[in-house]
């Protein structure tokens, strides 16, 4: 079978491969990113304020910027802790109750969690009270996006018909983009209407406080769906049979190999990205003198190629195939660092444009089809938990600590080169994971589900027969 565990499954007949069920994709697709959208709005508005805000108004003042920002990064980091745990128990909850109600319920969390960091006090204010409360509200800001995206993209892809799942199952990742592009144009007004004394005394605020608007949208997008129909019979089947279960032990006791491949393609991906977006602004402002609202601006740029990029990558591993498309993006990070930041370094905007672009678009080759693939290696009863403890575990050793670490050899090596080797290095453990996995390019979800009955029907007649 096509799950990490087998040979490539036959293509049967594709019960969403018809006028009804298309119908109802693009809703779907529609509603699954509208909660993406506001999630990673929020998820980026905290990495930018990282390095705008945090460090002078939430902690001591060293003397060295750089120190402020390493500590912001630091709470930053806390959210991707808090999202494994928040894969493991949306996943749980998920496989049981369904997609959608788990996604209503992300996004209520994730919007209460960023307005009341608009609310904060500084540490000017309160003292230390204030970067712990900001470590509290981060972390139940980053359980929430941890239960977000394995519901989101599951949704699509549950929908979706076989020989066209990894296009339409990467319109959520692009809402990811969509979501930091949003932010950037926020911080951008802000930074540009403002002085800088009224953005770091109350301005930065507004970027938080206007998550309310755009939850109330995202949540009444999410009520105008279901759930799909695959997930529905396995749901009932789970009723009648027994020895048939779910959950976190489940997906390690049956599919390993599938979670640590996730782990694995995730890898240099997360790091990428978190390189491009956030740590891009740390060395333009900090080393470079860049003015902010130019950093943004091209940030903003960039987005926009990004939200392009994403699907266009996905129709991409449905006509080439999924792993061929993945290996050429961790081929071509391996050198991104050696050329964007001697392009950073020309100071020329163009170039730097340019540097950041290029970043994003091979970050797509990876990002596009991550949902199709990691939905293609587990079964519908444990797929929610397979995909999100996959995807979300990888983020703490990953995308967490990568602006923190780049940050730390910048300060200690004043250098770009230690950075551009561990991006490589990172790389090279990503590409050995796509090698090994099995392409599935096509596979029909329901021919998983059928093998992972027959497993379960022989090991019953095993355990009867002994």
């Amino acid at each position: 079978m096509s799950t990490a565990d087998g040979a490539a499954p036959p293509v049967d007949l594709d019960p969403n491969d018809n006028a009804e069920t298309r119908s109802g994709l693009k809703r779907v697709v529609l509603a699954s990113m509208a909660g993406t959208v506001v999630e990673w709005y929020e998820f980026f508005l905290f990495a930018t304020a990282s390095t705008l805000v945090f460090g002078p108004l939430f902690f001591v003042d060293t003397g060295n910027p750089l120190d402020g920002i390493i500590k912001a990064f630091l709470i930053y980091a806390v959210g991707f802790i808090a999202r494994p745990l928040g894969g493991i128990v949306f996943g749980h909850f998920g496989d049981k109750f369904g997609r959608k109600h788990l996604l209503q319920v992300a996004i209520l969390l994730v919007g209460t969690t960023t307005f009341l960091m608009g609310c904060l006090p500084t540490f000017h204010q309160v003292g230390y009270w204030a970067p712990a409360l900001l470590v509290v509200l981060r972390f139940a800001q980053g359980f929430a996006v941890g239960g977000e995206w394995g519901g989101a993209v599951l949704l699509v892809a549950e929908h979706s018909p076989n020989k066209e799942r990894g296009f339409w199952a990467s319109w959520p990742q692009a809402a990811v983009p969509m979501g930091n592009l949003f932010a950037t144009v926020v911080l951008l007004i802000l930074s540009r209407t403002l002085s800088d004394a009224q953005f770091l005394s109350w301005g930065w605020r507004v970027g938080f406080w206007l998550s309310v608007v755009i939850v109330a949208i995202g949540y009444y997008i999410r009520t105008r769906v279901t759930d799909a129909a695959i997930f529905t019979e396995t749901q009932e089947e789970l009723i009648e049979e027994k020895g048939a279960s779910y959950g976190v032990a489940e997906v390690f006791r049956r599919y390993p190999r599938g979670v640590f491949g996730a782990m694995g393609i995730r890898f240099a991906e997360n790091i990428l990205y978190y390189i491009v977006v956030t740590f891009s602004i740390t060395y333009l402002s900090t080393q470079l003198k860049m003015n902010t609202s130019n950093i943004l601006l091209l940030l903003l740029i960039a987005h926009i190629v990004h939200v392009i990029m994403v699907p266009l990558v996905g129709r991409l591993s449905d006509r080439v195939g999924r792993r061929p498309v993945y290996a050429a993006g961790a081929l071509l990070a391996m050198g991104w660092a050696f050329v964007a930041f001697p392009l950073f370094d020309t100071r020329n905007q163009w170039f730097i444009l340019s540097a950041i672009i290029l970043g994003l678009v091979i970050h797509a080759f990876m990002y596009a089809g991550q949902p199709a693939i990691m939905a293609e290696m587990f079964p519908t009863r444990m797929r929610y938990s397979g995909v999100s403890l996959g995807y979300q575990v990888t983020s703490i050793v990953a995308g967490s600590l990568a602006p923190i670490i780049a940050t730390s050899l910048l300060r200690r090596f004043d250098s770009w080169v230690p950075i551009a080797i561990y991006i490589a290095l990172a790389c090279v453990i990503t590409l050995v994971s796509v090698l090994t996995l099995r392409e599935t390019k096509g596979v029909s979800l329901h021919v998983i589900d059928a093998e992972d009955r027959r497993r379960l029907d022989a090991e019953r007649t095993g355990a009867t027969a002994s």
